[in-house]
């Protein structure tokens, strides 16, 4: 399978490494903003063709699917662009910037029928998947989610400290993690509320913000998200249930009391967005429709467009 990553940055890496563990997988094009370091990554990892431009990319012989890893504000739109020139393609999380472009999105699939996956890691994620398991073999039930999303990002800045062209949003991209997580894990959102802090005068963004959720099961979450907290940086997970409490940290999981819970046989991988990938490969493979794809993962933007217009009133 020949597939070509957009976005050369910190997330992009993140695939690239992933995708070396997959069997019969190659990348043959990588897309980047600058075309300097693209070529840079793309010598790093072996990869023959780097552009600057993803309608390049699109026209390699013999590519099958895209993987998107560009900045929130084009993912919509080069999504469709690669479902309209025939190609599977994986969009990293947000799936769009608003409720509108989230609906194009799912309608371009529909009409081309191609696998169109969004990159909502924490399904894939070993500790959440165990959880998960554990749901649906009737052995435990969230009675509610307290979720901290916490970084230091006063500047626009990516994962490895590196400037970038494009302004994060704790609505849209954040919360998106953790409102899909929480009806994976719980059902059907019914209620969704927010408030935020006072917007960063430079950036034109909230820095802080509260989201609460009750699902249809009566499962409630508090979501605490936040660019300003100056200490341990990343998402923590807390699952308090009927039958146990879990602590997620990324692939990590522990108990409320702090014991580690083994995880490894979860599945093939302990690497979270590896088994997104092997799911993206595999659905195409299978001619199925993937875990996350862009059908199951649209209520969450149904219910980030809702707050947001609440935000906004």
């Amino acid at each position: 399978m020949k597939i070509a990553l957009a976005g050369a940055g910190a997330f992009g890496e993140k695939h690239l490494d992933a995708l070396k563990q997959i069997d019969a997988v190659e990348v043959i094009s990588i897309v980047g903003r600058n075309l300097d370091p693209t070529q840079a990554v793309a010598a790093k990892y072996g990869i023959a063709h780097a552009c600057t431009d993803l309608a390049e990319a699109l026209e390699q012989p013999g590519l099958d699917a895209v993987i998107l890893a560009t900045p929130t504000q084009m993912h919509a739109a080069q999504a469709i662009q690669c479902m309209e020139a025939g190609k599977h393609v994986e969009v990293e999380i947000p799936l769009a910037d608003s409720w509108a472009d989230a609906e194009a999105v799912m309608a371009k699939q529909r009409e081309t029928g191609l696998v169109c996956m969004v990159g909502h890691t924490r399904r894939f994620n070993p500790s959440h998947q165990y959880v998960h398991d554990r749901i649906k073999a009737g052995e435990f039930n969230v009675q509610q989610m307290d979720v901290q999303t916490y970084f230091f990002r006063r500047k626009n800045i990516n994962a490895k400290g590196e400037p970038r062209s494009w302004t994060d949003h704790l609505l849209w991209h954040h919360a998106a993690h953790t409102v899909d997580l929480f009806a994976y894990q719980a059902g059907p959102i019914v209620a969704a509320q927010a408030m935020q802090g006072p917007i960063h005068p430079e950036l034109g963004i909230a820095m802080d913000m509260s989201i609460q959720l009750k699902a249809e099961s009566g499962a409630i979450c508090t979501l605490s998200l936040s660019f300003n907290n100056d200490g341990p940086l990343g998402t923590f997970f807390r699952y308090i249930g009927d039958s146990a409490t879990y602590i997620a940290r990324y692939d990590d999981l522990v108990t409320g009391k702090e014991e580690p819970i083994d995880v490894s046989g979860v599945a093939v991988s302990t690497n979270g967005i590896e088994l997104q990938d092997r799911e993206f490969v595999a659905a195409i493979r299978e001619g199925r429709e993937p875990n996350s794809s862009v059908a199951q993962v649209l209520p969450c933007y149904r219910v980030l467009g809702e707050l947001e217009r609440q935000l906004a009133g």
